[in-house]
């Protein structure tokens, strides 16, 4: 191994020059790239070096000489160090700007830069957005506590208060704990792979008020289930349904395939742009609702549907963006490989009136060739793929498909990219500028939406 510029336990000054994708600070020392947790660029440092590979290390700050304009100096480093919100640190203009560099960055690299990056759709209020929570449960000092994890490590941090998350949630989160201890409960122990609950997760309808708790445990066995769960409702009013979900595998998933309701309805109900939805416990459902909606309202804008076209959402989920097009196409088809999310999108369709939406439980890909031999001609695919984005066959089918328009929902910058490549070296073109929008407030993460058309031959 090569001898770098930099050791491990080292300690120098440096002046941050960049962010990187996931928020650190970079700064370099003879070209190699150091990382450093809740820095700045422009800020002057004294870094001590906590690892040091080949290519790039990490450092910690121990002094900064001078703040960057766009610090917010309030910001708490419990929420920095647990990852919950490693945009803190961030003025939030600087915050919508960083999101909206990280698309242009990547554009650049892969020589597309015609295309142009509008600013980043922001949110009023950035803060206590999220209406889902899954937080961990571990014993500290012979007592039941919630909290998270410190980053990239195992060291368990008691906190009660999220940030980003539903005020009403981290209230219902504190009752729930209090109901727990109360019946002796013991939390999980990983080591030992002993205890019992795993996680605690909330759901809380946006507009319907309405609240969910799961409690994940590691085995069947809930000591008094009913009466804890009975216990929990009665605490809260508007928690509407209880469910135990059985996890008892060695793993860092949260939530097991089986569950049982304890108490309660089986579903509670929100609503987006108007259309309700029925939330299971697995249900995947947009956990900043607001945001959800105006980007569902820029794909119906960008569709500009008449009521004649025949439309394809691929990857629906609950058909989420399926139903809130049927009101305006003709047909909508749908498609995702979870057989349960396409349980719920009929369900969903049911409970909306909708009769123009029809859902597959397949692979995007798979069924994308089978309608294509059916002769299916869509006027426009919605992709609103996972962060590994499109599979090249949902790719290479979509071409067969031949639609007038594409709008592509993204919520990961690098992948819409490489896909943009493939489509535009096909024969589409990207019309306007990518509309990213700010999902997420206070993290890393990027969504955004392309639209594309056909140029015709």
């Amino acid at each position: 191994m090569k001898n770098t510029p930099v050791q491990k336990n080292q300690e120098l000054e440096v002046t941050v020059e960049d962010l990187s994708y996931q928020g650190r600070g970079v700064a370099k020392v003879d070209h190699y790239p150091l990382f450093i947790d809740d820095a700045l660029p422009g800020e002057k440092i004294l870094a001590h070096v906590m690892k040091a590979s080949r290519n790039y290390g990490f450092a910690k700050v121990i002094k900064r000489y001078n703040d960057s304009p766009d610090r917010q100096l309030d910001s708490e480093s419990a929420y920095l160090q647990t990852g919950i919100a490693p945009l803190q640190h961030l003025k939030y203009e600087a915050q919508l700007r960083f999101k909206q560099q990280q698309i242009e960055e990547l554009l650049h690299k892969a020589h597309l830069d015609q295309i142009a990056v509008a600013p980043t759709r922001g949110m009023a209020e950035p803060l206590h957005y999220r209406n889902k929570a899954q937080i961990p449960v571990r014993m500290v000092n012979g007592q039941l506590e919630t909290g998270f994890f410190r980053q990239r490590s195992h060291q368990f941090v008691p906190m009660h208060d999220f940030l980003i998350q539903d005020p009403r949630i981290d209230q219902v989160l504190e009752a729930v704990q209090a109901v727990l201890r109360e019946f002796e409960v013991p939390a999980y122990n990983e080591r030992q792979h002993s205890g019992v609950i795993r996680h605690i997760v909330i759901r809380r309808g946006h507009y319907s008020g309405q609240v969910m708790v799961t409690l994940v445990t590691r085995s069947r066995k809930l000591p008094a289930g009913t009466q804890l769960a009975q216990q929990i409702m009665s605490h809260c009013q508007d928690v509407v349904s209880v469910y135990q979900n059985i996890n008892a595998d060695k793993t860092n998933v949260i939530m097991g395939k089986q569950e049982k309701l304890l108490a309660g309805k089986p579903q509670i109900e929100d609503q987006l742009n108007g259309i309700k939805f029925a939330i299971s416990p697995r249900s995947f459902f947009q956990v900043n609702s607001l945001q959800t909606e105006k980007i569902y309202q820029y794909v119906a804008e960008a569709a500009q549907l008449s009521g004649k076209e025949t439309v394809i959402d691929a990857y629906c989920g609950i058909g989420t963006i399926s139903l809130s097009l049927a009101k305006k196409a003709r047909q909508v088809y749908g498609v995702e490989i979870v057989a349960d999310a396409i349980k719920d999108a009929k369900q969903n369709a049911v409970l909306n009136g909708i009769t123009n939406a029809e859902f597959k439980v397949a692979a995007a890909e798979e069924q994308f060739g089978k309608w294509a031999s059916a002769g299916l001609k869509p006027d426009i695919v919605v992709f609103d793929p996972p962060r590994k984005g499109l599979e090249t066959k949902a790719l290479e089918n979509t071409l067969t498909l031949a639609p007038k328009k594409i709008v592509y929902v993204s919520c990961n910058p690098a992948t819409l990219v490489r896909d943009l490549q493939f489509l535009i070296e096909n024969g589409y073109q990207v019309t306007g500028p990518i509309q990213p929008f700010d999902q997420f407030p206070q993290t890393n993460h990027v969504e955004s939406v392309t639209v594309l058309e056909r140029t015709e031959k």
